[in-house]
């Protein structure tokens, strides 16, 4: 019905990075392994990311459709397999409990987790992540009030202050960096960044020594330290257009400004796009191209993006962690002249 990855066993380093290079590893799901789809834990949700995504008898394009499911619809994910060779650059496919199977590429791998909500907020504030599959922003602490935006998960929001409504329900306090307004959101759809998830990696190693590399011909970026590959995915450079206005920038470029959280916008609903909450950035020029991670879809290794290098989230807070300049602990970003060197060919 569907092939099969045919992986040894213990996984090997170059078996590694080729299923991270295929983006199997940063899905959240299993794949098939000897041939047979592996279990997943209990609650893996994927949430609809498109505006409209087909489902299909089989995992397959030219299978049956079999339902069309609309944006934030949250499904079940039964299995992550590998179907027909298109598209090439994506074969990885989800099986839904009791619909069939979607392309992974307009499907965000979700989880259901509620975090208990805290008392206090320290008067630097702090980062948290959305840990359940979305909850919408508020313009005041109520569910009566309007709402400003969804928030989805894995997003990241600056959280500034605690407010309960007349219920005793707590809600927190969101400071939006782009627009200086202030949201709120039921607390539990919050789980504060432990400073554990924050201290940089291979801090050991000279800056020096870092280096990153993206390909834009294979959609790929590989991170070294000295010779040694210790990090490998898929990304999505920007879109080609005939002006080229969305062209990823090639060069030798040093990431001198980072952030967890930034929202994103551009033009308006129809050409645009207005993303708050985007995880994880580290900019490589002043006019905003960055890495970051992406919620609003999950099509790594295809041109996607408004000329960004889209990572998953997971990627993009490895890369955060792993990258200089280092983000001071409760500080919302940094500017330094110095940071990891990143070249971006074609």
């Amino acid at each position: 019905m569907w092939d099969a990855i045919d992986l040894p066993e213990p996984l090997s380093r170059r078996a590694f990075l080729q299923a991270a290079g295929l983006g199997l590893l940063a899905l959240g799901v299993p794949v098939v392994w000897r041939g047979r789809p592996l279990g997943l834990p209990p609650g893996q949700l994927g949430r609809v990311a498109e505006l409209t995504l087909d489902a299909y008898r089989a995992p397959s394009l030219s299978a049956a459709r079999v339902r069309s499911l609309k944006r934030d619809e949250l499904l079940v994910l039964a299995a992550a397999v590998l179907g027909d060779r298109y598209p090439e650059h994506n074969r990885v496919w989800y099986e839904v409990d009791r619909v069939g199977f979607v392309h992974s590429g307009g499907i965000q791998p979700v989880r259901n987790e509620p975090a208990v909500p805290l008392a206090e907020i320290p008067w630097t504030g702090l980062l948290a992540e959305v840990c359940t599959p979305f909850i919408d922003g508020h313009t005041e602490p109520t569910v009566t009030s309007a709402r400003a935006y969804r928030y989805y998960y894995e997003t990241t929001h600056w959280v500034t202050g605690v407010h309960r409504d007349e219920l005793g329900r707590v809600w927190y306090r969101i400071d939006d960096d782009k627009l200086e307004q202030e949201y709120f959101t039921r607390a539990e759809n919050l789980r504060p960044v432990p400073l554990a998830e924050l201290v940089p990696l291979s801090s050991d190693i000279p800056a020096e020594e870092k280096r990153i590399e993206v390909s834009m011909g294979q959609q790929s970026m590989q991170c070294y330290e000295g010779s040694d590959l210790v990090f490998a995915t898929r990304v999505s450079t920007g879109q080609p257009t005939e002006d080229k206005r969305y062209e990823t920038p090639r060069g030798d470029f040093t990431i001198t400004r980072k952030r967890a959280s930034r929202h994103m916008a551009e033009g308006n609903l129809a050409t645009g796009y207005d993303l708050p909450g985007v995880p994880w950035v580290a900019y490589l020029t002043a006019d905003g191209i960055s890495f970051h991670g992406t919620y609003w879809h999950n099509d790594f290794g295809a041109p996607r993006s408004h000329g960004c290098v889209n990572l998953t989230p997971q990627a993009a807070k490895w890369l955060y962690r792993w990258t200089q300049p280092v983000v001071p602990m409760h500080e919302q970003q940094v500017w330094s002249g110095i940071g990891t060197r990143a070249l971006i060919k074609i």
